[in-house]
């Protein structure tokens, strides 16, 4: 057997694997003998059918089989200990479709390679950071969203700005009639129509107007898709059945417990503190998010790079056949080389690192995961073995799929953390206002 490499350009090289007979041959011997073992052929015991019976059978296929192996356990093997950095695995050229396995005894096998070249890191590119300042307003905002999640539902006579009116809307002139819930906050143009109502009344009025032309609003009130709503229009009538109210949670014992574990906080000063770092903390991890971005837009955008992006398209298509045509390709084929670069990164930032994620950080995380799900700050000690069980049980699913999704993201993790210490950070204090309105 030989294999070789031959490098056309910077990034794209041929593999060629040229196999002789005596290659192949104990593989293939050894196949048929397996397989007359298992054969259950008519006038033959199990296990005595003749190796020659079988070579006639089947002996081509039992040919194909043991060389693809043959080839994909060599071509990984000269990869690994030449150190080949490729994109993706080898791509068998068309020429393959016309070997004459009837008849040849010695194959020759070529398959385009796309090389990928070494990089420097720009690590000496600065990124931006934001540490958010918590304004009034915003804890103001909290507030008034926890006590309208946790509030009462009464239903009042009479409607007033804020309720939710529940009835049945109907076209005027067309087929349409739904049961609805509308916010009265939602309307627009002619809000007082829908003030002072009661269970019986009957409200007109012109759709689009009455929720300013906002298919997102109309796609609520209506339960059909923006798609469909964009063309609705005319007069409508809302026949009122009943008014839903939430009157605001009090900030009591009940809600500090609801909110944060039974006495964890016992007065309205304690609240107020938690609240503020609860906020906080929301806004420093999804700060923290926005830097992550920020690192690895600048590192990609910066890495000085070349590489084989016709291979690409060919490996993206062939992977992918059947779900990933031509013009598709094309059409994401920036963003599928902006996924192609970070990977490098990461490569590199695990490689030059030593970085590694070990089994216990797996399921350790995967616990902590649960225990969030569950709203539960520990596992109680009664439940140990049963949360080790259901941890386990959930990273084996999906033929360990779900094991190498935890394992890829806390190796991700790693890396960022190692980028934000070695790139330069330019912290900027923003009001959580602006936090709210930048473009993510």
């Amino acid at each position: 057997m030989n294999i070789t490499l031959n490098q056309t350009d910077g990034t794209n090289a041929q593999l060629k694997v040229v196999l002789e007979e005596a290659d192949y041959a104990p593989k293939v011997d050894q196949q048929v003998k397996e397989f007359s073992k298992k054969a259950q052929i008519k006038g033959f015991r199990p296990g005595k059918v003749p190796a020659g019976l079988i070579k006639k059978m089947y002996g081509k296929s039992i040919l194909v089989e043991a060389i693809n192996k043959l080839l994909q356990e060599e071509i990984s093997k000269y990869i690994k200990d030449n150190d080949v950095k490729l994109l993706g695995e080898p791509l068998p050229e068309p020429s393959q479709e016309n070997i004459d396995w009837d008849n040849q005894k010695d194959f020759e096998f070529t398959y385009a390679v796309g090389l990928l070249p070494d990089f420097n890191l720009p690590l000496d590119k600065s990124v931006e950071g934001y540490t958010v300042e918590l304004d009034q307003t915003t804890v103001d905002e909290a507030y008034e969203n926890l006590k309208r999640q946790f509030g009462k539902t009464t239903n009042p006579e009479t409607s007033e700005e804020g309720d939710f009116i529940y009835g049945d809307l109907k076209q005027v002139e067309g087929e349409f009639e739904s049961k609805t819930l509308i916010p009265t906050n939602r309307v627009v143009e002619g809000k007082d129509q829908f003030m002072g109502v009661k269970a019986g009344d009957v409200i007109r009025f012109d759709i689009r107007k009455a929720f300013g032309d906002d298919n997102s609003a109309l796609a609520h009130v209506t339960g059909l898709s923006k798609d469909v709503v964009a063309d609705l229009n005319g007069e409508f009538e809302f026949t009122v059945e009943k008014i839903n109210r939430t009157e605001p949670a009090e900030l009591n014992q009940e809600l500090f417990d609801k909110l944060f574990g039974k006495d964890e906080v016992k007065t309205e000063e304690e609240f107020d503190a938690k609240i503020r770092e609860t906020i906080k903390e929301n806004y420093d991890r999804e700060a923290d998010n926005l830097l992550s971005r920020n690192v690895i837009d600048t590192l990609v955008d910066n890495v000085d790079v070349e590489l084989p992006q016709e291979f690409f398209k060919r490996w993206l298509q062939v992977t992918n056949e059947g779900r990933l045509t031509s013009e598709q390709i094309e059409e994401n084929f920036d963003k599928y080389l902006k996924e192609l670069k970070w990977s490098m990164i990461k490569n590199k930032v695990v490689e030059e690192n030593e970085l590694k994620v070990t089994n216990e950080e797996v399921v350790s995380s995967t616990k902590e995961k649960m225990l969030a799900q569950f709203n539960m700050p520990e596992v109680p000690e009664e439940l140990v073995e049963s949360m080790n069980n259901y941890a386990n049980q959930y990273l084996q699913q999906d033929n360990g799929r779900n094991y190498i999704n935890e394992y890829e993201q806390l190796l991700a993790e790693k890396v960022l953390a190692k980028l934000k210490e070695k790139m330069t950070v330019v912290e900027k204090t923003i009001s959580t206002e602006d936090f709210k309105n930048m473009s993510f």
